[in-house]
């Protein structure tokens, strides 16, 4: 007589917040975005687990355990004291996660309305005069790499890192533009590690300041980054092959040593009290908005998508307000 086997049915393993936190954190391929959000998501966490009479992290909850009220009171726990930008951020993070745990058919709960996200507060990054810029860019001290960058910078008001990340291939120097990949930008194809042509890329334009730059910089390079460090990578750093100059050997720029390079060129009272990249860009939409730019065209150069966003960076000088208020005052008819 045959034996028969029967197959026993076993309950599915418990999904707990570490695993699901862990299963999230190495779907993403950015190091530095996975730092980022795991800050956040394993804080929450742990602040979900809670901690035991020995001040160890006890055993990991289930994900379906955990009520919406919970979530908002660990966030409110870590971060409700913190500054506005850190809040939204570390919500964001754990927004991002719990939403990526929904479509994967669990069973999760959701930021409830009171974590809400914060309105930033207006930037209190300085705008630097025209004649400052002029004076900075004019030093023979200063190296054309340099030079060019931070003209750039002013010129097209785009974002340091969306400049950097600008290859030669990129640029159209009789029209005076190049197209970037900015912030947010989308990618044409649902995979995950789009590229960099693969995405919807946005044009930024700039004058003569840069025109004239720019050819002295790249010289007779045809391809690769346009702004390359001084020194080749060493042999145990790896890079795509987009960040390194075929013809040199040498890498891209990064964010931290373009930003060292301003710092160190305009600090007074020692490393840290330099200008910043940022202040070059909303220098210029500063100055283009004194000049009488419209809303529309300050957002079309800034490709800002809210006017909110774009108001913050746009701080008037005192002599435009006062020509401004000077418009009220008598007389203010016989004067124009």
């Amino acid at each position: 007589m045959a034996a028969k086997v029967t197959r026993l049915r076993t309950a599915p393993p418990t999904r707990t917040l570490r695993i699901a936190t862990d299963t999230f954190l190495d779907t993403i391929g950015s190091a530095n975005t996975r730092r980022a959000y795991g800050i956040a998501i394993v804080k929450t966490v742990d602040q979900l687990d809670g901690r035991g009479p020995d001040g160890l992290i006890g055993h990991s909850r289930a994900l379906d355990s955990v009520t919406d009220a919970e979530i908002g009171a660990a966030l409110e726990t870590l971060w409700g004291n913190s500054a506005v930008n850190t809040w939204n951020a570390r919500r964001a993070a754990v927004g991002k996660w719990l939403s990526w745990c929904a479509e994967q058919g669990w069973t999760v709960p959701t930021l409830p309305a009171s974590a809400g996200r914060s309105t930033p507060p207006d930037s209190e990054t300085p705008v630097r005069s025209r004649t400052a810029i002029d004076r900075l860019i004019a030093r023979r001290d200063i190296h054309l790499r340099e030079k060019t960058l931070w003209r750039m910078l002013y010129e097209t008001c785009a974002r340091a890192e969306e400049l950097l990340q600008v290859n030669i291939e990129d640029l159209d120097l009789a029209g005076r533009t190049a197209a970037v990949k900015s912030k947010g930008a989308k990618p044409r194809i649902r995979r995950r590690g789009a590229a960099h042509h693969e995405h919807v890329l946005e044009n930024v334009y700039w004058d003569a300041g840069t025109a004239r730059l720019l050819p002295r910089l790249i010289r007779d390079r045809t391809c690769g980054p346009v702004f390359v460090t001084h020194r080749r990578p060493g042999p145990g750093k790896y890079l795509a092959d987009r960040d390194v100059c075929p013809i040199t050997g040498l890498a891209r720029l990064s964010y931290d040593q373009a930003r060292d390079l301003l710092d160190a060129a305009t600090a007074i009272d020692g490393p840290g009290t330099g200008w910043d990249l940022r202040e070059l860009r909303h220098s210029g939409l500063t100055h283009l908005g004194e000049s009488g730019a419209s809303l529309l065209e300050l957002m079309a150069k800034s490709r800002h998508r809210k006017a909110e966003n774009l108001r913050r960076y746009f701080k008037p000088s005192p002599q435009a307000m006062r020509e401004l208020t000077s418009i009220l005052g008598p007389g203010a008819e016989r004067r124009r």
